[in-house]
């Protein structure tokens, strides 16, 4: 259930970013609040039909009434973990992909909060951009998919392999990493908030000395997830904090350039947004959370149930607030906040209240 946009609603906030997977494209499948019908959409009337399953939800229609949104997509508005013109089904030709990713982008495009400068063009759709909230925040909004190469080491959850350290391997594409420096050199605000898909802190799921990484993130991107951190480092644009969704849990990391380095500074910070619902009711931690908090010492903070991350941002600091709900298998939970950071103005890294 979307109860956590009823307590959005109840907040009164000034801006919500959503940042993606806002449907998802599968099969229908047995015990949803939102049944899906049929086989895995591919075709422009389907990915409408689905829109229109989702926003028949009267605590979301609530929502986009209540105040304004910025939104960006993951893959599910798509396909599974497609990258660019790649289909995660192994040999699928790349215009099959193409021809789908511009029924899906259409659909997006009709659905979604999109100016006019984001009208798409067959399979192509301008969803990167920046605006400004006066003198005090600059947000530079990421699209993760639609430029990037392809997943390293098979895109699978494992250990590195050289592709990871390629230095032609790209997320944002050429054009957008070189727009996204220019306009962070550029900023003279006081907080520049990136909001994005995917996790940008490195996290090895593997305790001890084995490794595993997520391919479909920054870390299996490694090459271009340090030129972004060292052009941070180097050229210091005023207080870099990342959003990111996608993991369907709550983090909060401390960004670096090189991890393997105890005494590596903070040049950063990364608040990561759980879902809404997917993923069910949740658990504060599971059985691997110690091991994972002992192997990546820059994770502030885990948290696995659902809801969203309520921003207030003045002069002298940005706090989150980890809002989350107790169920969403059934209507009507109430909300709490089970954890508040600060990051203070000219002092990279997040501290727990």
């Amino acid at each position: 259930y979307y109860t956590a946009y009823r307590h959005m609603v109840e907040d009164d906030l000034d801006l919500v970013f959503h940042l993606g997977d806002y449907i998802y494209e599968y099969e229908g499948r047995e015990g949803r609040v939102r049944m899906h019908t049929g086989d895995e959409i591919e075709l422009l009337d389907d990915y409408r039909n689905r829109y229109a399953l989702y926003r028949s939800d009267p605590d979301l229609q609530a929502a986009h009434a209540a105040f304004p949104w910025v939104v960006t997509w993951d893959d599910h508005e798509v396909d599974n973990n497609y990258a660019n013109d790649i289909s995660e089904e192994e040999g699928l030709p790349a215009e099959l992909l193409l021809r789908r990713r511009a029924a899906a982008y259409q659909a997006y495009y009709e659905h979604m909060p999109l100016r006019r400068a984001s009208l798409p063009t067959g399979p192509d759709l301008q969803l990167y951009r920046a605006f400004d909230w006066g003198d005090l925040a600059s947000f530079h909004v990421l699209d993760t998919r639609q430029y990037r190469t392809d997943q390293p080491c098979g895109d699978r959850r494992g250990a590195a392999c050289d592709g990871i350290y390629d230095p032609a391997a790209t997320l944002l594409g050429e054009t957008q990493e070189r727009w996204l420096m220019d306009g962070l050199d550029r900023s003279t605000v006081r907080w520049n908030v990136i909001p994005q898909q995917i996790m940008m802190a490195r996290v090895d799921y593997t305790p001890g000395d084995g490794e595993s990484y997520s391919m479909d993130v920054w870390a299996g991107y490694e090459a271009a997830r340090r030129r972004l951190m060292e052009f941070l480092a180097t050229r210091q644009p005023s207080n870099p904090v990342v959003l990111t969704g996608d993991i369907h849990s709550n983090w909060v990391t401390d960004l670096k350039v090189d991890y393997g380095d105890p005494a590596a500074p903070v040049v950063g910070t990364e608040f990561v947004g759980t879902s809404i619902s997917s993923s069910g009711d949740g658990a504060d931690t599971n059985d691997t959370t110690a091991a994972l908090l002992a192997e990546n010492p820059w994770i502030r903070f885990y948290n696995g149930q659902r809801g969203y991350v309520r921003c207030d941002l003045t002069a002298e600091r940005c706090r989150a607030d980890y809002q989350v709900l107790e169920y969403v298998t059934r209507p009507d939970s109430p909300i709490s906040t089970r954890a508040s950071f600060l990051v203070e103005d000219g002092r990279p890294g997040a501290q727990r209240l």
